[in-house]
């Protein structure tokens, strides 16, 4: 099950599957497709799963095993890598809140989001070489942007599990939390990226031309938001 929730501004996407340790299946993709339809309009997104065990343990073994010709590999591929991309390109930032262990599929689905946040017991790995695979959902390209070429072959190549500090090191996850204190914080964090200056910010930082950032800090300079905020600050000062 997929859940779609909003604190304020901030959209929450929940992975909840815990009888398959939140793996994604091809009716998980379909209703992950929906979910980020429904949260266009959020000034921030958050994405998770259920429980503190797992973020999302890959793909659905059980559902995937089906999927036998080079087609249907193909398919599969092209329909998961479609999402992610939809997840970088949410026009507002985009949270991944490490509950619990990425591996695999969840690895690269972290690796669409714009910022990262783990639990200090979270492990993360591209442990598809396992199954003699690879990654294919696009999170050994966004691997590479994060980490550099050498350390995302030999993570990818030899499967090997990252704890949260070490992720954290290499550029993998932005920020580690304390598992007692980590629900309130990545929801704090999360919530105080839902505003208009951070849309604008992610645009800028994901590529835009010089015309379109000045044009982005002009919309904002005129905002009454900018303006209510500039008084408070010179009352302050006064």
């Amino acid at each position: 099950m997929v859940t779609l929730d909003f604190e304020g501004e901030l959209a929450i996407i929940t992975i909840d599957r815990p009888e398959a340790r939140n793996a994604i299946a091809p009716d998980t993709m379909d209703e992950l497709d929906k979910a980020i339809d429904a949260a266009h309009g959020a000034r921030a997104l958050a994405i998770t799963g259920g429980g503190d065990r797992v973020f999302v343990s890959g793909g659905d073994l059980k559902e995937l095993a089906k999927l036998r010709s080079l087609d249907d590999a193909r398919q599969m591929a092209w329909r998961m890598r479609g999402i992610c991309d939809r997840i970088v390109a949410f026009p507002a930032p985009v949270v991944a809140a490490l509950n619990g262990h990425a591996l695999g599929g969840g690895a690269e689905f972290a690796t669409a989001a714009d910022i990262r946040i783990a639990a200090d017991d979270v492990r993360i790995g591209f442990n598809q070489s396992a199954l003699a695979i690879m990654p294919a959902w696009g999170g050994l390209e966004r691997l590479v942007s994060l980490v550099g070429p050498s350390r995302a072959t030999l993570l990818a190549g030899t499967g090997r599990m990252l704890s949260s500090g070490e992720a954290l090191e290499v550029g993998l996850v932005d920020q580690v939390l304390p598992r007692a204190d980590f629900d309130t914080g990545w929801r704090r964090i999360a919530g105080s990226l839902a505003t208009a200056p951070a849309s604008g910010i992610k645009k800028v930082v994901r590529g835009a031309t010089a015309e379109e950032a000045v044009e982005e800090f002009a919309q904002l300079w005129v905002s009454d938001e900018h303006w209510t905020a500039a008084d408070r600050v010179l009352k302050r000062n006064k």
